[in-house]
């Protein structure tokens, strides 16, 4: 019994194989994956298949126009509602603000408060911010929308 099938008997499989499916591989053939011999790959590297169709192009998302609209009753709301809920985190309630910047279904609200309460707003690593848009985008999604607040320094 040779080594190979001795090993091969002892642990139920060959320790090393020449390829992945055990057929030689013909001279000329460029190699499929890891080689081991680089100089051999380095010959054979003029063998290159290439598609006849050219890649794809790189994702660009479509820009959409933003078209001016006037705030209507639920622009309103979310106003009101990023108002109530920043005034229950700040020290100064009355310097609260909120603008809207854009109205329609990609609302952009703004939020200016006390300079002494930007932290408050913020919160520790924008968890705060984050709970804010949360709320917010969860209201306009009621009336399948989307609202963006952003936060003024």
């Amino acid at each position: 019994m040779s080594d190979a099938n001795n090993n091969a008997a002892m642990f139920g499989r060959p320790l090393k194989r020449k390829n992945k499916y055990g057929a030689p591989m013909a001279a000329n053939q460029a190699p499929v994956g890891p080689v081991e011999d680089a100089e051999a790959a380095i010959a054979n590297a003029a063998v290159i298949i290439r598609s006849a169709t050219p890649p794809p192009a790189p994702y660009a998302p479509a820009k959409r126009e933003r078209v001016h609209v006037e705030p209507d009753e639920s622009d309103f709301r979310f106003r009101d509602l990023v108002t109530y809920m920043a005034k229950g985190l700040v020290d100064h309630p009355e310097d609260v603000m909120v603008d809207i910047v854009m109205a329609g279904n990609d609302g952009v609200l703004e939020l200016s408060v006390h300079p002494d309460d930007i932290g408050h707003v913020i919160g520790k690593q924008g968890r705060t911010a984050k709970s804010l848009r949360l709320a917010l985008g969860a209201s306009a999604a009621l009336v399948d929308r989307r609202v963006d607040l952003e936060i003024a320094d």
